[in-house]
């Protein structure tokens, strides 16, 4: 029976590597978004020469949001692979990022989180450059939906805190270490 339970564990713990496949399908995703970036960035080039200051804000904002998308897609890759399926073996890599093997499952959803708010910041603002083109309603759903990622995220950080603070011994209303 011990020897069935131990394959059984040695499978569930390799299957881990079911993983890699999604890491390398979003790393060609990534490559799409270099197709959409140049895209964008070509379209962008006449428009600083012809377009009001606006459209110029909006062509710039555009390509500001796929490379935020971009770094997100590869803080998802990198963490993800480190925390979810192997080390990557970085020693001899003096351009390693300093978070790299330092971002725990909670830091990582944070990054997530906090890349959402901030593309979705950056799509209210493009909305608000056109405000005239926008109903009060359609105005209302983006402003809403904006305010929900933030909740959303500020909730997020108040969970990590309270399982931070619980883990290290200390409760939420200062008492330490439980004792009254």
């Amino acid at each position: 029976m011990k020897s069935i339970e131990l394959l059984l564990e040695r499978v569930l713990f390799n299957s881990r590597w079911l993983l890699a496949p999604f890491y390398l399908g979003l790393v060609l995703a990534m490559a799409l978004l270099l197709v959409k970036f140049a895209k964008e960035f070509f379209s962008f080039v006449p428009l600083v020469f012809t377009g009001s200051g606006g459209d110029v804000i909006i062509g710039i904002l555009s390509l500001i949001d796929v490379v935020m998308i971009a770094n997100l897609v590869l803080i998802i890759v990198l963490a993800g692979y480190e925390n979810f399926v192997s080390r990557i073996e970085a020693e001899n890599q003096e351009d390693w990022p300093k978070w790299m093997g330092h971002v725990g499952f909670a830091e990582l959803k944070m990054k997530l989180i906090g890349s959402i708010v901030a593309i979705s910041g950056i799509e209210l603002l493009k909305a608000f450059m056109h405000v005239e083109n926008l109903s009060n309603a359609q105005l209302g759903w983006k402003v809403g939906i904006h305010m929900t990622f933030v909740v959303s995220g500020v909730l997020f950080a108040i969970m990590d805190r309270i399982s931070a603070d619980k883990a290290s011994g200390h409760d939420t209303e200062g008492h330490g270490n439980g004792k009254h």
